[in-house]
């Protein structure tokens, strides 16, 4: 990542608010609504309006799933820093229930998992480390599961 664009990441509010106006994000009606300062957690979520809503009245499916798509990457190479290398590998996701009102997403990356992916990449090994992460309506019931593997490397 060039120098420019990783000063205007620089703090997780800046993530926050770059994320929320990134195209992707603004067509989709995805809000950023939280980056932790040490960018250990984020929370994400979804309004339903009629520009993402789908022939039946739900969330569409490509909307929800963009929730996701960026978040463990973006979090995980702010907490490992600029000697490592951190690409999205695969993504599933599974459509639990309709999606109605507002969703939201939670996203976590605690010390020991950060730790965990220094230690196994410490040689310059390549390491898979898998996320799930459930997007839930407004009573808290599961409407899709996302399961997402990164790509973690230590830079030589």
């Amino acid at each position: 990542m060039n120098r420019k664009v990783r000063q205007w990441f620089a703090s997780a509010g800046a993530l926050r608010r770059m994320l929320t106006a990134f195209a992707p994000y603004l067509g989709a009606g995805v809000a950023v609504t939280h980056v932790a300062e040490d960018f250990s957690s984020a929370t994400v979520e979804l309004r339903q309006r009629w520009y993402n809503t789908n022939y039946v009245g739900t969330h569409f499916g490509g909307s929800l799933y963009s929730m996701a798509d960026p978040m463990y990457m973006l979090l995980l190479m702010r907490r490992l820093g600029s000697n490592y290398i951190v690409w999205d590998k695969s993504a599933s996701i599974d459509f639990v229930r309709p999606g109605k009102g507002t969703v939201k997403a939670h996203f976590e990356l605690t010390d020991e998992r950060v730790e965990e992916i220094r230690r196994l990449t410490e040689n310059g090994d390549k390491h898979l480390p898998e996320w799930n992460v459930d997007i839930l309506d407004e009573s808290g019931d599961v409407v899709a599961r996302v399961h997402k593997v990164l790509y973690v490397r230590k830079k030589r």
